[in-house]
């Protein structure tokens, strides 16, 4: 399998609570820092229309309409990152989708309460811990987790002229 072959586009969206902390910039880095290239980023507050399009595949849970208030309740930081198996890579630096039962199977004690953690292995994953007074929490950033959301993520949040194609001249010593 060439280079090409695994070269994948995710989408990565740093919800609101996330962009009111002031970790935007801090995503950004860490998935430059891995050799991931950005091809869009639109900072924005979506319309309740909007964010209930993109989890309408949860609009039978009991939490969808709570989820689609907040996330229509101020700005995101919407993006797509390009590179080599792009959507498993952001799965795995973004963490688990409830770090709680993370920390619950990997952790004797939470390090701070409402931190960027780092897990056992080494690798810095993104969430918003439990506070002390919820027994559940939610993460801070949302990440495509397949290649076919990705797409459909990507054209939900971007038209393709919003998707800028170029060459990273790192990537010759990144990939091989």
């Amino acid at each position: 399998m060439s280079k090409a072959d695994k070269t994948e586009r995710t989408f990565i969206m740093v919800k609101v609570d996330g962009v009111q902390r002031g970790l935007v910039g801090e995503i950004i880095k860490r998935f430059e820092q891995k050799g991931y290239k950005l091809v869009a980023l639109k900072f924005l507050k979506p319309s309740l229309d909007h964010v209930k399009q993109h989890y309408k595949d949860l609009s039978s849970k009991g939490f969808y309409d709570g989820l689609c208030k907040f996330m229509s309740s101020g700005p995101v930081a919407a993006m797509v990152w390009e590179g080599m198996n792009a959507v498993a890579a952001g799965r795995i630096m973004l963490g688990e989708t409830d770090p709680v039962r993370y920390l619950r199977k990997n952790l004797l004690q939470a390090p701070f309460v409402g931190t960027i953690v780092s897990t056992l292995d080494g690798e810095d994953s993104v969430s918003r811990l439990i506070l002390p007074t919820h027994s559940s929490c939610s993460n801070i950033c949302h990440g495509s987790d397949s290649v076919e959301s990705a797409q459909k993520e990507i054209s939900l949040w971007f038209k393709e002229e919003e998707l800028v194609s170029w060459v990273q001249t790192s990537s010759q010593w990144i990939y091989e």
